[in-house]
């Protein structure tokens, strides 16, 4: 008896599967000008132009000026973003619980969480100098989540209420890393503390199969 065939996936809308193949472009040639990607694609410029924009929008590329080959006129070219290259398929994550694991057996398994210290010091240090504690605490927290959020995070800072305030963070980049190796979840709690001054406890965790990361910032 043979297997009933997987069902294909249904094909993108026009729009959409155009600024995928936009974006495919930006990826193997590098910076392109709108004629130039408008010519791979068989389309208008104005049509590109429009593509482009709404890419730049959703903050995937970006524009700037460069000369051909160093001189000439300068035209605008464009190229992805760090979010747009993170919108096609890294192995970091592997990578990462390869060489965490191989240290682990290494040095035992006190030596990871050793490693992952070691590097939010060094985060918090950076910072401390950006968020110092001269600053009010909102301000200290809303500059942390932004930081996070950069990071791939998507965090927020929730209450106020009798001075108790959430760090919440909605996303894990680091999330197949932290199922296996929870001495990551350890240490971004140390990093807060470090970089926050104040006692912090780690009330939800997305590894654990919750909804997000949420952070009580205080007693």
């Amino acid at each position: 008896m043979t297997a009933a065939p997987l069902l294909a996936a249904p094909p993108l809308p026009v729009p959409e599967r155009t600024k995928h193949r936009l974006l495919e472009l930006l990826k193997r040639h590098g910076p392109q000008t709108v004629q130039d990607l408008a010519a791979h694609l068989g389309m208008s410029v104005p049509g590109a132009r429009r593509h482009l924009g709404d890419l730049q929008e959703q903050g995937l590329i970006e524009a700037r000026t460069e000369r051909p080959g160093g001189r000439g006129r300068p035209q605008y070219v464009f190229l992805l973003t760090d979010r747009g290259e993170a919108a096609f398929p890294k192995t970091y994550s592997t990578l990462c619980v390869d060489v965490l694991r191989h240290l682990e057996a290494l040095f035992g398994e006190g030596a990871v969480l050793q490693v992952l210290d070691a590097r939010s010091v060094e985060l918090a240090g950076r910072l401390q100098a950006d968020l110092p504690a001269t600053l009010p605490l909102e301000e200290r927290l809303r500059g942390l989540a932004a930081w996070l959020t950069e990071a791939g995070f998507d965090a927020v800072v929730e209450g106020g209420e009798d001075g108790v305030w959430f760090i919440v963070e909605r996303n894990c980049p680091n999330l197949t890393v932290a199922r296996q190796y929870p001495q990551l979840c350890r240490s971004e709690l140390g990093l807060f503390v470090q970089v926050l001054g104040l006692p912090v406890t780690r009330e939800t965790r997305i590894a654990c199969g919750q909804g997000s990361c949420r952070y009580r910032i205080g007693p």
